[in-house]
């Protein structure tokens, strides 16, 4: 198939998944009114949409490994595009993010996102950040669900690096919960920014948690081996080139 036929096929996808957010947040707006659940059933719902189409408008399947946790963890996944939100999200009972707090202000997203349990952050000042965070999360623990937390802060480009921020072990020291790791090849084919998408197969890995308890640098030293060995090794599958590839041919000349 030619690049300008699957950018087409791209461009139909993109806008129809964005159109149905509309319908299914005004069909669903009642119930979730009148109960927390319904916002998550309708967030569940759009997540199999968008799996569903993507499956068959340009060729993306997805899969989800290892065991989504239903419990009260932190989940501390990697973040290269808004397919991962997608497949984290659909795989909780009740995720909830810690988000940039500009998105509230985004229609139908921001308010569904609220209703959610979904904690907003500024990203101001690092010290008055992290402690708003740590109270904000706190506050809103009587929301029962998985908090999830992208702890380079940002989406990461496949073949980019960038480092984990402190604030996912003070949430973690703070919390005194199990953290469960994610990784993901997601970027190999849904990019950062931009309306291609490549076909192939998509994972997100949920990997052995973290119990609570380890000291500051051990937990985000083991987070971010984690993560991004396995990371490295789903992008390898898919047949990408990962950093950690090239800096081990690197090394060995």
């Amino acid at each position: 198939m030619s690049y300008a036929i699957q950018w087409l096929r791209s461009l139909f996808f993109v806008g129809q998944m964005y159109f149905a957010m509309l319908p299914l947040a005004i069909l669903f707006l009642p119930w979730a009114i009148v109960h927390r659940s319904g916002a998550f059933a309708a967030c569940h719902t759009y997540c199999r949409w968008v799996r569903w189409t993507a499956r068959w408008m340009v060729g993306l399947t997805s899969e989800i490994r290892g065991t989504p946790p239903t419990d009260e963890v932190m989940v501390a996944a990697k973040h290269q595009s808004f397919f991962d939100i997608i497949l984290i999200f659909g795989a909780l009972p009740r995720g909830k993010f810690i988000m940039k707090r500009e998105l509230i202000w985004a229609p139908i997203l921001g308010q569904y996102a609220l209703r959610l349990g979904c904690v907003p952050v500024d990203r101001g000042r690092k010290a008055d950040a992290i402690r708003k965070m740590v109270a904000d999360v706190s506050a809103g623990r009587t929301h029962a669900g998985q908090l999830i937390i992208y702890p380079q802060g940002t989406r990461v480009a496949p073949d980019a690096r960038r480092p984990y921020k402190v604030g996912t072990a003070v949430l973690y020291r703070e919390l005194g919960q199990t953290c469960v790791p994610a990784a993901c090849n997601v970027g190999v084919f849904w990019p950062r920014k931009g309306i291609y998408r490549k076909p192939g197969h998509a994972v997100v890995e949920f990997l052995d948690p973290i119990p609570p308890g380890l000291e500051q640098t051990a937990f985000m030293e083991r987070l971010e081996r984690n993560v991004e060995a396995a990371s490295d090794a789903l992008m390898a599958e898919a047949g990408f080139d990962a950093p950690a590839a090239r800096a081990a041919r690197v090394a060995g000349g």
